[in-house]
């Protein structure tokens, strides 16, 4: 990798070669980023990625490293680590409450920390462990809640180099996916959001979230895992097809089918992503065997060495 660029970055933000990506990620899984670089606001973001595309090296933006599989072969190219995570408001305007937050925050924070003070509309998300970047990629969502329902718009930082704000319906958000996801928006990286919030009372929005946090701690595995595996094709559950078609608790090396839910795969210590990959595969033909039905990937493979 060039020196230049690999200076360029030091410059901005803290910089690495090497850098295991099993650090970073949720599942505890993933080979080394040639050069890793973790920012820590919205602006240094925009200028990595700026200097990054300059160079003409490959780019892949990370935020909290769930719902990902990073091969063991790692990521060429340079990783942005997006931990930017300031926040602004809410505040009134036209009549609605609107936070706003970098795309590196922890959605998961945010929500309980707006709950606190009296703002709800996102306790839904206070399980969720990726950042508000990716929750705009997939339209996030839990207990009948989803990104869609709140996010009013985004800064955005477009292939072209340019900041600008995109409203939300520009963005394609669908069950767990988007114009992201769906190749629409290519070069795009979210650098900011905008979400409506109400009034509500704090007492009442920490009585939700415990009772959120005890139906997850009831039905999800704790432990290194990146969330659920497969989309629910709906109307169907995809843990109900997994446990008809006999894996739960199956396993491959280190990566089992959880007992507990068997749409998550838990890594028992030393899983490999081709372990991961392995598992998903079979799920995915015993299902379209026996159900005619296509599972969808909700965890994407990112890097080398499946």
């Amino acid at each position: 990798m060039d020196n230049g660029l690999f200076d360029e970055l030091a410059a901005i933000a803290p910089t690495k070669r090497g850098e295991p990506l099993s650090r970073h990620t949720t599942f505890g899984i993933g080979g080394p980023a040639d050069i890793f670089v973790t920012v820590r606001g919205a602006e240094a973001l925009r200028r990595a990625v700026v200097a990054v595309r300059g160079a003409g090296a490959p780019l892949f933006v990370l935020g909290a490293g769930s719902n990902i599989l990073v091969g063991d072969g790692g990521i060429r190219g340079v990783v942005i680590d997006n931990q930017a995570a300031h926040v602004r408001g809410p505040e009134e305007r036209d009549g609605a409450l609107i936070v706003t937050a970098e795309s590196g925050t922890p959605f998961a924070t945010l929500a309980r920390s707006m709950s606190k003070r009296g703002f709800g509309g996102i306790e839904w998300a206070a399980g969720i462990p990726g950042t508000l970047g990716g929750a705009c990629v997939y339209n996030a969502g839990a207990y009948d809640g989803c990104l869609a329902d709140v996010l009013c718009a985004v800064t955005v930082l477009g292939a072209d180099d340019r900041e600008r704000r995109l409203e939300a319906g520009e963005l394609q958000l669908a069950y767990r996916s988007s114009g992201f996801t769906r190749g629409a928006l290519p070069g795009v990286v979210v650098l900011a959001t905008e979400l409506a919030l109400r009034r509500d009372d704090p007492a009442a929005l920490s009585a939700r979230i415990a009772d959120f946090d005890r139906r997850r701690l009831d039905a999800q595995p704790r432990g290194r895992n990146s969330g659920s595996t497969f989309k629910n094709p709906l109307p169907r559950q995809a843990w109900e097809l997994i446990d008809a078609v006999g894996l739960r608790g199956e396993r491959i090396g280190d990566a089992q089918f959880s007992e507990k839910h068997c749409n998550f795969i838990a890594n028992l210590g030393a899983a490999r992503a081709r372990d991961v990959a392995a598992l998903m595969r079979e799920a995915q033909r015993r299902v379209r065997e026996r159900f005619g039905i296509e599972l969808e990937n909700e965890v994407a493979y990112v890097g080398e060495g499946f």
